[in-house]
């Protein structure tokens, strides 16, 4: 999962969310990577008949809609052998988030990832962060579970990287990229708030993939969760 976000990373140039050039994804040599990305969502179909027209008759407004962040986290979980059951691919971060969510709670133990508010767990490397972009952004996950189902502008990213007052993570369409961002943290690593009108941090998805039966004996049974 790591490797393959990393990959996904240099192949749009490295780029980072202040100075990445606007545009990128309407670069032919970046369609097909787009393509990609949604191929790993059921909802894929309409927008890649309608971009394939565009690009076909030449037209450089490529893949300007609908976002495609979400079919990029989807892309790099299957391509990383995480199957439908595990991540539930979707074209929304809400979506998908609903499923991981819903595993959690049923399924506590084995469950691949597992839900925490921000001040309670410091990410880690293979981790969730997500944040809501709406006007009125839930400040917990648990906020969630009373719109189930339902649509909500969020934007998550796999973080990659820990650094002393920082945690690094990779997403898809920032700045029209596959892009690295930093964001700050307090000494505990814990995220600290973002910027009065960016997204508001909600929730950390502990990714314990591979760190549970049978690649582990003692999976960790603890968590909000449950």
């Amino acid at each position: 999962m790591m490797r393959i976000a990393l990959a996904e990373w240099e192949d749009w140039g490295r780029q980072d969310a202040i100075a990445a050039p606007p545009g990128l994804e309407s670069s032919p040599a970046n369609f097909p990577r787009v393509l990609a990305y949604w191929r790993a969502v059921p909802e894929g179909d309409a927008p890649i008949t309608r971009n394939r027209a565009r690009f076909r008759a030449g037209n450089p407004d490529l893949w300007r809609e609908p976002a495609w962040s979400a079919a990029f986290i989807s892309y790099v979980m299957r391509g990383a052998g995480v199957d439908a059951r595990e991540f539930p691919s979707s074209a929304a971060h809400a979506f998908y988030l609903d499923g991981l969510i819903a595993d959690a709670q049923r399924f506590p133990a084995t469950a691949p990832f597992i839900p925490y508010d921000v001040g309670q767990r410091a990410p880690q490397v293979g981790d969730l962060v997500c944040a809501d972009r709406s006007r009125s952004p839930l400040r917990s996950w648990r906020d969630r579970l009373a719109e189930q189902g339902r649509f909500r502008p969020m934007h998550c990213d796999i973080v990659v990287r820990i650094v002393p007052g920082q945690v690094e993570v990779v997403g898809g369409n920032i700045r029209d990229a596959v892009t690295l961002s930093s964001f700050a943290t307090d000494a505990a690593g814990l995220l600290l708030p973002r910027a009065r009108g960016e997204p508001t941090w909600f929730a950390i998805l502990e990714n314990r993939l591979g760190r549970l039966p049978p690649w582990s004996s003692s999976p960790n049974n603890e968590g909000p969760a449950s």
